[in-house]
């Protein structure tokens, strides 16, 4: 379970920073940090008993649907955990400077450490199917984080667009996991990562990997998809530091690690992986050097490296894993860093842009030594981290033969990018600290940021310097178990020493830093060439295409939807009838093999009532008082019908449901006129008694054709199993509560949902009532008959009574937590009738709120106390008791969670008909007075 609390600990720390957030900024910070740094130190206990292996822990969830709770730590996961916790608990530090006063703190954490948890369950995830869940939900809470200051138009496109892109390769990657599971048969990395072979020789692969690395892509700003991250710059730096470092982008990477025994090792791998961190590598260096702004430019360069780690995966050689795991944790340390100093000149002088920003050196020394650090590790400089991995990067360029007889095409352009990455950097030391005074600063003079503040900057430098000076003490063993679970075998034989020999890496590595010098001494010359290319903004395109999306579904919803619930109906309809027409185009018959059913008198009566009063709704719906007369007797003679077929749930049910669902209408058309005009044409309602008849003809034809013909039903199954696998007698309710006990808990949910939402619709809606009844006459001044008052007092403790009698035989007899829930509700709508809102709820001092809320959370803790006893999801328990006098009795764990169903039964119905009854009622009772 320590695997499960590193994930669940950030979001719990989000009501820690908030609790501790009313004694002040800084506690609210602490509050924040307190829940990683037992995260992180749970981790590095896991750490210290790891030795290389593999630690799963396996919580059945939906196993039938491949869906568990399955977490796993190895190499890897430890490695991306600890970038994660440890990066983010810097940042938290950070960020409680850099934040304004007028800005709440409470939100950013409270965002932030969703943010975190949802990536700690991505690196931490062993099933496939969990794993895309959190993937997703960093999508969502980076989009909130990237808006967080939502009064800022670029803010808002730019959260817009990372979560259009990334969502968007979010479904492309549900699509590659579903077909990987299909090819498998299974959803475990366990069994995943053994079945390469498999994967690989399959007809599917090719497009279960384009999927997956659709997914990559997106997420990691590959090119075509790396315009979206320079825009997410419009978030708080805070956010920029993680979001590059250790999050989001990193996930990417982090997902073709993890994927890597399973779909490298072919040729279309090698192509679409490597060919497109080329282009990326290439791309994101050269727009780089020609940013003014020092967020833009670190965040292409975050796009440079991307498409360098990408690289390095696409070559396909051990090695070339062993670098790119190595170049993560390196740019990880690096960037976050920059990204803060960056920061930090933007706190203290009010902008970011190296035009204006120069001669920072003497006023800002120690945050100047801090960057320049940083920025010479970005550009490989030797003693720093980044030339480590940079040379080993270099090194398995020369070892690839990806394009024939034009191999050294690769190195060529590997040295090219480094020559840029060399040149920005320089750009980002120089233009920056030196480079003469200061102009026209918004905050003049500028000076050091608060001593806290600098302490995370200082301790990532400290580790830039570090790993580059002595990496086998510091980060040689982490990057040994990291590349052993990413290559899922031994890893191959390297050295991290600082020197070794003079080569080609380390001439490709003196070339680069040459030619980034000669590049930053031609930076003149070069921005007048650039700036006289001809722009290709692709923002501009993706705005244009979203456009176009939008414009086109803009035409086709002027065309489907014109507010006409009877148009609507017709293109569901007429749609349904064609499926079903080519569907059963090639039956030979519509009778089959199984004999009729000779219906008796009771059977005969019922239909005919059937048909008269729902032809007798449709004819009489503008008259809507006795329309819904007639359709309440329809609503009855159904109850009847069920209960003459042996179905007493149902028709029990069905009684409820259709009281309180007349008394919601009565409320609602209380307010409306008594009769409707008629509306439609004469051809419209042709048109409309043709697609009824026809809809009702093809029905029962197919129902017909369906029972007529032997069919396997799961009836037998649930008989047989309702009693020694439910412990319960009544078969529905232990399908409702059991077997299919997942069903009802999302019913249940939306139920909740629907509930506050017609909360929501109708609080503070006041209506003008009618002033007269549908015959003209005046409203009585006795608004609360004595007769409904005695009646109603003398119902509520019986409907009570049967309420909790239905509710507790409903597991063993016809009854039920749904069916008890609507008595209740029913019992207590017929006291807002007899007595008036404000009487009722002096009397009745509970919240709707929290009970629907407790309910859905008692039935949900019912469900997740299967898992402590190592059960699926909402299995149930059941026992047989003896107590003296009481004599033997049965016991089930199904009774919490209908009494879950119960409550959000009767808070959500409450919540919608108590509310409902408020609306027009100060006008009334001033009309009546």
């Amino acid at each position: 379970m320590a695997l499960l609390l590193i994930i669940l600990l950030p979001f719990l720390g989000i009501g820690l920073s908030r609790w501790w957030g009313r004694r002040g900024r800084s506690a609210c910070a602490l509050g924040a940090a307190c829940a990683p740094a037992v995260a992180l130190c749970v981790l590095l206990g896991q750490w210290g008993s790891f030795e290389e292996q593999t630690y799963v822990t396996h919580l059945p969830w939906l196993p039938q649907l491949g869906l568990n709770l399955a977490l796993r730590l190895d190499g890897l996961s430890l490695l991306f955990g600890l970038l994660i916790l440890g990066i983010g608990l810097l940042v938290i530090l950070y960020a409680r400077y850099y934040l304004s006063e007028h800005e709440s703190i409470e939100r950013f954490f409270a965002f932030f450490l969703m943010f975190m948890g949802a990536m700690l369950g991505v690196v931490l995830s062993e099933n496939l199917l969990l794993m895309l869940m959190f993937w997703e939900l960093t999508s969502l809470s980076s989009f909130l984080l990237i808006g967080f200051w939502s009064h800022n138009q670029e803010a808002r496109r730019g959260a817009r667009m990372a979560l259009a892109v990334t969502g968007g390769g979010g479904l492309a990657l549900l699509a590659g996991i579903l077909l990987i599971g299909h090819i498998v048969g299974s959803f475990e990395l366990s069994v995943v990562l053994q079945s390469g072979d498999l994967i690989r020789a399959h007809s599917l692969y090719p497009l279960a990997l384009i999927f997956v690395l659709l997914g990559v892509f997106t997420k990691s700003a590959q090119f075509p998809f790396h315009f979206w991250l320079p825009r997410a710059m419009a978030a708080p730096t805070p956010v920029s530091a993680f979001l590059h470092s250790a999050t989001m982008v990193k996930a990417g990477v982090f997902l073709l690690a993890r994927l890597y025994p399973a779909l490298a090792q072919s040729e279309i791998w090698f192509y679409l992986v490597s060919l497109t961190g080329l282009i990326t590598l290439l791309i994101g260096a050269l727009l780089a050097f020609f940013q003014h702004d020092l967020k833009g430019l670190l965040a292409y360069s975050t796009i440079s490296h991307l498409g360098l780690i990408t690289l390095l995966f696409g070559l396909d050689s051990s090695m070339g894993n062993v670098a790119a795991l190595f170049h993560i944790i390196n740019h990880a340390t690096f960037k976050a860093s920059l990204f803060m100093a960056a920061g930090i000149i933007d706190h203290e002088t009010g902008t970011r842009d190296m035009r204006q920003l120069r001669g920072l050196w003497r006023y800002m020394p120690h945050t100047a030594a801090l960057a320049m650090v940083a920025s010479l590790a970005m550009a490989g400089v030797p003693l720093l981290n980044g030339f480590l991995s940079k040379e080993m990067f270099f090194a398995e360029t020369l070892t690839q033969d990806l394009l024939g007889s034009f191999f050294w095409v690769i190195p060529v352009l590997a040295t090219m990018a480094g020559a840029f990455s060399v040149a920005y950097s320089l750009r980002f030391v120089h233009d920056v600290f030196f480079n003469g005074r200061t102009i026209d600063l918004p905050k003049y003079p500028p000076h050091e940021p608060p001593r806290y503040m600098r302490i995370p900057v200082e301790v990532l430098a400290l580790l830039c310097l570090l790993v580059g000076i002595l990496p086998a003490y510091t980060v040689a063993p982490l990057l040994a178990t990291a590349a052993q679970a990413s290559l899922n075998t031994v890893i191959p034989e390297y050295s991290l020493a600082i020197w070794h020999g003079f080569n080609l890496p380390l001439l490709m590595s003196l070339l680069a830093l040459l030619g980034g010098l000669v590049i930053y001494f031609l930076r003149n010359v070069l921005f007048t060439w650039f700036y006289g290319l001809p722009r290709l903004e692709t923002t501009q395109i993706f705005e244009q295409c979203i456009k176009s999306v939008v414009e086109t579904a803009t035409w086709v919803n002027q065309r489907l939807e014109n507010g006409s619930l009877q148009r609507y109906l017709s293109i569901v309809l007429v749609s349904m009838l064609v499926v079903v027409i080519v569907a059963t185009a090639p039956l030979k018959s519509w009778v089959g093999s199984i004999p009729h059913t000779t219906p008796d008198a009771p059977m005969i009566l019922g239909m005919l009532i059937l048909i008269a009063t729902s032809l007798g709704a449709a004819v009489l719906h503008r008259r809507r008082l006795v329309a819904l007369s007639v359709l309440g007797v329809t609503g009855l003679t159904v109850s009847l019908t069920f209960l003459y077929f042996s179905a007493p749930d149902l028709a029990l049910t069905q009684l409820v449901v259709e009281v309180v669902t007349i008394i919601l209408i009565i409320l609602a058309i209380f307010f409306m006129p008594y009769e409707v005009p008629a509306e439609s044409t004469s051809l419209r309602r042709l048109r409309d008694w043709v697609v009824a008849i026809g809809s009702g003809v093809m029905m029962s034809l197919l129902v017909y054709a369906v029972l007529t013909r032997p069919y396997d039903s799961i009836a037998p199954f649930f008989l047989e199993n309702s009693l020694v696998g439910g412990g319960g007698t009544n078969v529905v309710n232990v399908i409702l509560v059991d077997f299919r006990g997942f069903d009802t808990l999302g019913e249940i949910t939306v139920l909740a949902i629907a509930g506050l939402g017609i909360y929501g619709l109708l609080y503070g809606l006041h209506l003008a009532p009618p002033t007269k009844d549908y015959g003209g006459r005046s409203w009585s001044s006795d608004s609360h008959p004595m007769i409904l008052d005695v009646v109603s007092r003398m119902l509520m403790p019986l409907a009570l009574l049967i309420s909790a009698f239905v509710f507790v035989r409903g597991h063993n007899l016809p009854g039920g937590g749904f069916i008890a829930g609507l008595i209740t509700a029913a019992a207590l709508i017929l006291q807002f009738i007899a007595h008036g809102v404000d009487w009722t709820q002096k009397r009745q001092s509970i919240s709707y709120h929290a009970i629907t809320g407790f309910g859905l959370l008692l039935a949900t803790l019912t469900g997740l106390g299967s898992w402590l006893f190592g059960q699926p999801f909402l299995t149930t328990a059941f026992g047989h008791f003896h107590w003296p006098w009481v004599g033997e009795f049965e016991l089930a764990t199904a009774i919490l969670f209908d009494l879950g169903v119960y409550l959000v039964v009767v808070g959500s119905t409450l919540l919608s008909l108590s509310n409902l009854s408020h609306v027009g009622q100060d006008e009334l009772a001033k009309e009546i007075q």
